[in-house]
C-alpha cells in the first residue's frame, strides 16, 4: 500500500476504475489499437495529475500505482514506473493553456468508457484523437514512442505542435523525428529567402515557402573547405535517400548534370526534380562558395528552358533553388527583387573533414583500442587462501 498520507480506501477505489478502464481498453484495442492507447493514456495522466493534486500525493503515489498494475496485468506493457511518469507528463504537457488549443484546431470529446458514458477532452493534434469510426485518422502514424520522444527533447508545446503535424504529414519513423528535432527542423523550414509571393499564385506559393529550408543540413556528407560543386553533387547523388530526406516529402529525382540544349549551346544543369505536391519541376543549383548576384540570372535563365522545352501544359511554372555556402541574405534579396521566374536561396552544412596534417596526428581505432585495453585491464584480485 503507498504512503501513509494516502487515504487507503480513496487509492482502492481509483485502483479499482482504473483496472476497469484497462479491462474496457483492451476490448476496444484490435479496433484502433493507437487511438486507444493514446486515448487511455490521456485519461491516465489526467487522474494522476489530479489526485495528486486534489490529495497531496506525493511521487510515490506512482511508484505504489505501477507495482499494483503490473500486478494485476502482468502480460500488458506500459505500466511501469518509468512509463507512468511519461503518462503524466504527457498530459501535463500537452494540457497547457489555450494556446495549444487554438494551435492544434479543436478540441474532440472522446468516448472513453462506453460502458459510463464518459467523454475526455483530448487535443486532436496529440494523436488525432477522434473516434475512428467518425473521422478516420492515421493514428498509428503516431506511437506512444513518438509522444515519449517529444516529451524528452522538447520543452516548448508549439515546437511539440509542429513536430507533430510533421510526423503525420511525413509518416516519420521515430528516428528521423529525432533527426528532424535535433537538426532543428521547426527553426529551418520556410525560412529560405525566395520571391515566391511575387511570382506564383498565393496557394502555390505558400506551400513553396514551406518546402524550402534555410540551411539544408547535409550531415551524412564530409568535405574539405575546398570541396567544388561537381564533389558536392556527386556525393549528394550517390547518397540520394539521406539527399531526399533532407530535401523533403515530394521531390521526386529526375536526374543530375541534366542536358539542355538553348540555341547552338549544350548546358547541363546540377540537380533536376519533380515535386509531386506543388507538381511542377524544381531545379537545384550548387554553389560551393558564396552567393554571388549573377547566380540567379543563370538560374532564372534553365527555369524558362525547363518551362520551354520539358514542362506539361499540366505542370506549373518550374521552381529554382540556390544552395550556396554562405550568403548575405540582403544582397539575395536585391537580387530576387526583378527576377520573374520563382526562386528561392538557401545555405547548407556538411561536416569538414580535419586537414590531413590534423589526421596524422590523430590516434587510429587500432590505436585507441590498444589504449582502451591498457585503461580498463581487470587485474585478477588474489584469492584468499582458507585457514586449515
Amino acid at each position: 500500500m503507498p504512503t501513509k498520507l494516502v487515504d487507503k480506501k480513496t487509492y482502492t477505489q481509483w485502483l479499482k476504475t482504473i483496472k476497469e478502464q484497462v479491462r474496457s481498453s483492451q476490448l476496444k484495442a484490435t479496433i484502433a489499437v493507437n487511438t486507444e492507447l493514446i486515448q487511455f493514456y490521456w485519461e491516465l495522466g489526467k487522474s494522476i495529475a489530479e489526485k495528486q493534486k486534489i490529495y497531496n500525493w506525493g511521487a510515490s503515489i506512482i511508484d505504489q500505482l505501477a507495482i499494483d498494475l503490473k500486478k494485476e496485468f502482468p502480460d500488458v506493457e506500459g505500466f511501469s514506473r518509468t512509463n507512468l511518469y511519461y503518462i503524466k507528463q504527457f498530459y501535463e504537457f500537452y494540457s497547457q493553456g489555450e494556446i495549444i488549443q487554438k494551435t492544434a484546431g479543436q478540441l474532440v470529446k472522446t468516448p472513453i468508457n462506453k460502458g459510463n458514458q464518459r467523454t475526455q477532452i483530448v487535443p486532436q493534434a496529440v494523436g488525432q484523437l477522434q473516434n475512428a469510426s467518425i473521422v478516420p485518422q492515421a493514428v498509428g502514424q503516431i506511437p506512444w514512442g513518438h509522444h515519449r520522444l517529444i516529451i524528452d527533447k522538447i520543452k516548448d508545446y508549439k515546437q511539440a505542435l509542429f513536430y507533430l503535424h510533421q510526423t503525420i504529414q511525413n509518416n516519420w519513423s521515430r528516428n528521423v523525428l529525432a533527426l528532424q528535432i535535433d537538426t532543428g527542423l521547426h527553426k529551418r523550414q520556410g525560412k529560405a529567402i525566395n520571391n515566391f509571393k511575387l511570382t506564383l499564385p498565393k496557394k502555390q506559393s505558400e506551400l513553396a515557402i514551406q518546402t524550402l529550408k534555410d540551411p539544408y543540413i547535409f550531415d551524412f556528407l564530409a568535405f574539405s573547405k575546398n570541396a567544388s560543386e561537381r564533389d558536392i553533387e556527386l556525393q549528394l547523388t550517390q547518397q540520394l535517400a539521406k539527399f531526399l530526406l533532407e530535401l523533403g516529402q515530394g521531390f521526386a529525382y529526375v536526374g543530375s548534370q541534366y542536358p539542355i540544349k538553348v540555341g547552338k549551346k549544350d548546358y547541363k544543369i546540377d540537380l533536376l526534380f519533380y515535386h509531386t505536391h506543388l507538381r511542377c519541376y524544381v531545379v537545384i543549383e550548387l554553389k560551393a562558395g558564396e552567393f554571388e548576384p549573377e547566380h540567379t540570372g543563370k538560374l532564372n535563365f534553365y527555369l524558362s528552358a525547363i518551362d520551354t522545352q520539358i514542362k506539361h501544359k499540366q505542370d506549373n511554372p518550374t521552381i529554382g533553388i540556390l544552395l550556396c555556402r554562405t550568403k548575405d541574405n540582403i544582397e539575395v534579396e536585391y537580387s530576387l527583387r526583378d527576377t520573374v521566374k520563382p526562386i528561392g536561396v538557401s545555405g547548407y552544412k556538411f561536416l569538414e573533414k580535419l586537414p590531413k596534417n590534423l589526421q596524422n596526428n590523430l590516434p587510429s581505432v587500432a590505436q585507441l583500442e590498444a589504449e582502451f585495453k591498457k585503461i580498463t585491464r581487470v587485474v585478477k584480485p588474489k584469492t584468499l587462501s582458507k585457514k586449515k
